[in-house]
């Protein structure tokens, strides 16, 4: 198929743009979506061939697994092998919305959608156009981000755009997302634990499980975003602590450096008179931050820095999905 121009408009749903969607999905097309996260490039989950493709498009390795998206929490049973009863408490807890259950693969998960392993990532995503989208095509739709592998995650169509251009068939524009970080990743094929944290809280997935959850940077169960480098913007981004974010960012514009800085609220008042070629001022809200984490870090390679210098935020509530993508898009590249 050739790539088709991104029908834009506001967030509401045009029934025909929604069949046209869900038409190319049945053709063994792609098409890229709006959830609450990040665009998601979606394709027919029990189509290898369509699945193959979004490996393709993306330079995503085959051993990295993608999530499937169902348009209802109904529809679990039939895609996985059990549904314990954790899985079905966080299910009806926070479904549709940004959780991910990793489960036994059913055995109308292709082995193509894990990544040859046994198990099966899957969510119900919070945006009306996604649902629309799922509940015209009826199926599961494996979707990653809708990004070369690597790069910093799109939270708007026009990301999208720019970032696969005609490699995409079917751009559907739903605004900006809401949540702006990937879904939190929790396995729960034994104890719970968090593989990928996102956009619900550790401490409101261990509210509605009634125990502690842990979390993990690496696990032998693969899931998305445990690249040690991900969510990556072309500059190179340096972590420091928040005291020292100030002082390190002058001290490579004293070398020659272009660089970018990512100010923590508390040190806003010192920002102005501080040398550096683009700064922006981390917001006091974590939730408004996670919104705009992706936007940051584009708006940095828009304006050709070379270096992004920033601080972590405090490890809780939505701060521990923040500082992952943090500590991931800094990591190393090959």
């Amino acid at each position: 198929m050739s790539g088709e121009q991104v029908m834009s408009g506001p967030p509401g749903i045009a029934p025909d743009r929604v069949e046209h969607a869900a038409r190319i999905l049945r053709a063994g097309g792609l098409v890229a979506f709006p959830t609450e996260t990040v665009y998601g490039l979606g394709a027919d989950a029990e189509n290898v061939g369509a699945v193959e493709r979004i490996f393709a498009v993306k330079g995503r390795p085959p051993t990295h697994p993608l999530i499937v998206h169902l348009g209802g929490g109904h529809q679990l049973s039939e895609w996985v092998a059990e549904v314990p009863d954790a899985a079905r408490r966080v299910a009806d807890r926070f479904w549709p919305g940004p959780v991910t259950l990793v489960l036994r693969r059913g055995r109308r998960v292709p082995h193509a959608v894990t990544g040859g392993v046994e198990t099966v990532a899957l969510r119900v995503p919070d945006h009306p156009v996604a649902l629309a989208v799922l509940a015209a095509f009826g199926g599961g739709v494996a979707a990653p981000s809708a990004n070369r592998f690597g790069s910093v995650s799109p939270t708007t169509a026009a990301h999208v755009r720019d970032g696969l251009g005609a490699d995409v068939d079917y751009v559907l524009d739903g605004g900006s997302c809401a949540v702006g970080v990937e879904s939190t990743i929790v396995d729960l094929t034994g104890a719970p634990t968090i593989l990928r944290p996102g956009g619900v809280p550790r401490e409101d997935l261990e509210h509605a499980l009634g125990c502690s959850v842990s979390v993990r940077a690496t696990s032998a169960v693969r899931v998305p975003g445990q690249h040690p480098s991900h969510y990556a913007p072309r500059a190179r981004v340096v972590l420091v602590e928040p005291d020292q974010v100030l002082g390190h960012a002058e001290h490579l514009a004293a070398r020659g450096r272009r660089v970018g800085v990512l100010v923590p609220p508390e040190f806003a008042a010192d920002a102005g008179s501080r040398a550096a070629h683009r700064i922006i001022v981390v917001p006091h809200s974590t939730a408004q931050y996670a919104r705009r984490l992706f936007g940051f870090l584009r708006d940095f390679d828009r304006h050709e820095c070379e270096v992004i210098v920033t601080s972590v935020p405090a490890p809780d509530g939505l701060g521990l999905a923040i500082a992952d993508r943090l500590r991931r898009a800094s990591g190393p590249r090959t």
